[in-house]
């Protein structure tokens, strides 16, 4: 069954990415930053609930297994947009943001290629942590936005930016990992392919 909690929750985060643009065409700065980073957080916890709620209610689907990694990556993809648009074009954010997007998209592009044997291909502990770094990291930067656009606390807001930058720079090193980890578990497969 396709309506069960968690793959409600998973939908909400689904839907909750394009939410994060859409902020900042109806909200003035930085009260779209806040918004953006409460949506956020809410939307990244709903990951660990869903697959936590799925597993302990034997409630698990290929619809979920399908949904869940787009769902994070779309939420992933579209807040580094974000953070990037509006923080400015500098190497210590670019450098790790097209880390990120690069070893995500050329994984997707992996999964659709291998089809069936991608789910031989078992998600990893260190693939997880890639992923709430990534959050993390995120939220973080959206809070460092938020600082800056407020104009009051210069001294916090170079800090959290820090902050945010180096947990980025952690993620962006967990992604290109878990990227070639995941590479060299699909050449038995891709080596098969005809």
């Amino acid at each position: 069954m396709i309506w069960t909690l968690p793959n409600i929750l998973t939908i909400l985060r689904l839907l909750a990415a394009p939410g994060l643009a859409i902020l900042f065409l109806y909200f003035h700065r930085p009260m779209a930053d806040w918004f953006a980073l409460v949506l956020f957080v809410v939307a990244a916890l709903t990951d660990f609930v869903d697959g936590y709620l799925a597993r302990a209610w034997k409630q698990e689907s290929k619809f979920g297994a399908m949904l869940d990694p787009i769902a994070d990556k779309a939420m992933v993809v579209i807040a580094l947009t974000i953070i990037v648009g509006y923080s400015g074009i500098t190497p210590w954010l670019v450098l790790p943001v097209t880390v990120i997007l690069f070893r995500e998209v050329f994984v997707s592009g992996l999964r659709e290629f291998l089809g069936a044997d991608a789910g031989k291909l078992a998600v990893t502990k260190l693939a997880k942590w890639k992923t709430t770094a990534q959050m993390v990291a995120i939220s973080v930067l959206f809070g460092a936005m938020g600082i800056e656009h407020g104009g009051s606390l210069p001294t916090l807001h170079m800090i959290v930016e820090w902050l945010g930058l180096a947990l980025l720079w952690v993620s962006a090193v967990l992604t290109l990992i878990t990227g070639l980890d995941y590479f060299a578990k699909s050449l038995p497969f891709l080596r098969g392919a005809k």
